[in-house]
């Protein structure tokens, strides 16, 4: 499978401190929860010492394999202010795998679980000869995954950290969602496919973030465009939808949308030490969620909770207190 976007280096210098990494595609046969057996594409990316410890990172479903820049690809990944040198997720200490989702492609128009998602990587694992992993940093829905990974495949990490997710999906999160998808629906039935994924990924955005940062930044008088009223934050929602929809399709984020409402772990089921991470102001995952999911895990288990007026995209913002909480997870004194 061709990989175009792993690019190579250039003529030009690379910095020195980019780790070395390696780009590859795969092809396997999967069976679905909910679909049957199918032939899929992995895309899987490897950064760090061959002989390092291994780490699995993963994201929310906007996320993909191109986790931090390397010498491979020199661009800003999706974590970049987190991984780095002299950081828990240090790649000259650590080997730090991560593929893009099932489903991201598009080409994917079935039901996905999260169990689908983890037994992809246990295959992920088995073409890169990796037996077991030191640990499995997930975040969002990829927290969600690290519990499937950690439930269906014990022998075969170490630890897990969990960001911002818990052992199922909120039900008024789920609410959200699915107006979310409607919107994507009414705008395929209206031939304005495009701006349906937008709107839906702008509604989004609303959910990720809080009341406390948008009041800070976009406290400033409706002005009248053209006869149109437009708030101060509608300029910044439009953006957000801009970007989205020049590399996503309406496909993929319907399914993984519908993949987050689909997970379901039991708690009693994962039986490996974990570090859970909440945010007061995440209505997405709650603290009161995920502190439930922390009382009812069997093996070793940490719960923090801290503030952040970035909501559930704190793990993407605040960068010292997630660092601390990796650090205790995957460097154990």
């Amino acid at each position: 499978m061709s990989l175009a976007d792993c690019l190579p280096p250039t003529d030009q210098d690379l910095p020195a401190a980019l780790a070395p990494a390696e780009c590859r595609g795969m092809a396997t046969r999967l069976r679905f929860r909910h679909a049957g057996e199918r032939k899929v594409g992995l895309r899987i990316e490897v950064v760090g010492p061959s002989k390092a410890p291994a780490v699995w990172v993963a994201g929310g479903i906007s996320a993909h394999r191109h986790v931090v820049a390397h010498a491979r690809n020199a661009a800003a990944g999706w974590w970049q202010d987190v991984v780095g040198p002299g950081r828990a997720l240090d790649p000259a200490r650590l080997r730090l795998l991560s593929f893009d989702w099932l489903g991201a492609d598009g080409e994917l128009d079935i039901p996905i679980d999260t169990a689908d998602q983890a037994d992809a990587i246990a295959c992920a694992l088995d073409a890169l000869g990796i037996e077991r992993l030191h640990g499995f940093v997930g975040a969002s829905y990829g927290g969600m995954v690290a519990l499937q990974f950690a439930a269906r495949h014990p022998q075969r990490v170490g630890r897990i950290a969990v960001l911002s997710a818990a052992d199922r999906p909120h039900p008024y999160a789920s609410a959200f969602r699915s107006l979310q998808r409607q919107i994507v629906a009414l705008g395929q039935l209206q031939c304005a496919e495009t701006l349906g994924l937008s709107l839906a990924r702008q509604l989004a955005m609303l959910s990720y973030r809080t009341p406390r940062e948008f009041a800070a930044r976009f406290d400033a008088a409706p002005r009248i465009e053209g006869g149109r009223v437009r708030c101060a934050a509608e300029s910044y929602l439009e953006a957000c939808g801009d970007r989205y929809v020049a590399r996503w399709t309406a496909t993929a984020f319907v399914r993984l949308s519908e993949s987050i409402d689909l997970h379901a772990v039991d708690p009693a089921t994962v039986r490996v030490p974990t570090a859970l991470l909440a945010v007061r102001g995440d209505w997405l995952a709650p603290p009161e969620q995920v502190e439930a999911l922390a009382a009812r895990l069997p093996a070793p288990v940490g719960c923090q909770v801290i503030d952040s007026m970035f909501g559930h995209d704190a793990f993407l913002k605040e960068r010292e207190p997630v660092d601390r909480l990796l650090r205790q997870t995957l460097h154990p004194l």
